[in-house]
């Protein structure tokens, strides 16, 4: 049987194949359950007692060598790109091109990070909505104009069941199950029934924030308008604030930041006034603490809400908001540096 085995390993050292089907027929023939190899392992039962160790060590041997030799030819056919003897349909093709984040949300991560160094918590809430979370429990009376089908989208024609058309909505939901203190930014999407134009869209996305404590002032809104408007726009930002009516904040106001095109000396971008309307904000309305459980006597809270596609204009100056939903591929990789 020694000398069988020799014989073998003469012929495993000159094998050769010419493809890679030939290099699988090797393999079933030497190292295959029912292949050469195989039955010289059951003929091992037959071999005399002293002969074993021997006999033994040289069956390991062969099988190595067989192994050995079939890989060494199944890598020349794979180095060779020819492993199955056609093009590997199922391979990834190169190079891979790396894609960008969305400019929204890049914008989004960023105002979100400004306001968790101010201790906010990010809070979210369903986009479709009841008409109570929407718009009564936030002060809206039942004539308000933003209740009009023209703003609202209205599901299966039921007046109480909306399309949200704030995040304000998470900040009512979060004061009926919170007791302040309460410290929250709500971003996400909100839909309003508008003609789709170059500065408006029947989706957009904003980002609202709410803080209710004791003894919360205006002072406090003023310092936090100032911090965001500076750590997003520059450190020479400047801030002011106009009067302004939302329902659900009194009182309340339009913060407007020096234009971060001209430094505030006048351009075309601010209208030649060195102003750009950014947010709107105020002192949450006592009857909109009550709406929801809290004290208004105790607690006092501001509340500021922007949209992201307006602070990503202002960033990157697009004239377009219908840039940001086409995913036209060579708008979208100028940000690819962005982030």
């Amino acid at each position: 049987m020694q000398e069988k085995i020799e014989a073998l390993l003469t012929e495993i050292e000159q094998l050769t194949a010419s493809t890679a089907e030939e290099v699988e027929a090797l393999r079933i023939r030497y190292l295959g359950k029912k292949g050469i190899i195989s039955s010289m392992m059951n003929e091992f039962r037959d071999v005399p007692a002293d002969q074993k160790r021997a006999v033994g060590m040289k069956m390991n041997a062969l099988k190595q060598a067989a192994t050995e030799r079939i890989e060494q030819l199944k890598n020349q056919f794979a180095q060779n790109g020819t492993s199955t003897g056609a093009v590997d349909l199922s391979r990834t093709a190169y190079p891979v091109a790396l894609g960008t984040r969305h400019p929204l949300s890049i914008v989004r991560e960023e105002i979100c990070d400004i306001f968790k160094r101010l201790g906010f918590t990010i809070a979210e809430g369903p986009e479709v909505e009841d008409d109570w979370h929407v718009f009564s429990s936030l002060n809206f009376a039942d004539d308000h104009p933003a209740r009009d089908m023209q703003d609202t989208f209205f599901i299966q024609h039921d007046p109480q069941v909306v399309l949200r058309t704030h995040t304000s909505s998470v900040q009512t939901r979060v004061m009926e199950q919170t007791d302040p203190p309460i410290r929250i930014i709500c971003p996400g999407r909100v839909y309003r029934n508008e003609a789709i134009s170059y500065r408006a869209h029947c989706f957009f996305h904003q980002v609202e924030a709410l803080y209710i404590d004791k003894d919360v002032s205006f002072a406090d809104l003023k310092q936090a308008l100032l911090f965001f408007a500076r750590e997003m726009f520059g450190a020479g930002t400047k801030i002011r604030l106009r009067p302004s009516y939302f329902p659900f904040t009194e009182p309340s106001a339009e913060m407007d930041i020096s234009c971060n095109i001209c430094g505030g000396e006048g351009c075309p971008f601010c209208k030649h006034t060195g102003w750009v309307e950014i947010l709107g904000c105020g002192m949450v309305d006592p009857n909109v603490l009550e709406n929801c459980g809290i004290n208004s006597k105790e607690y006092t809270g501001y509340a500021l809400g922007m949209g992201i596609e307006r602070i990503t204009n202002l960033k990157y100056q697009v004239k377009d908001l219908r840039m940001f939903s086409e995913n036209d591929l060579r708008f979208l990789e100028q940000f690819r540096a962005a982030h």
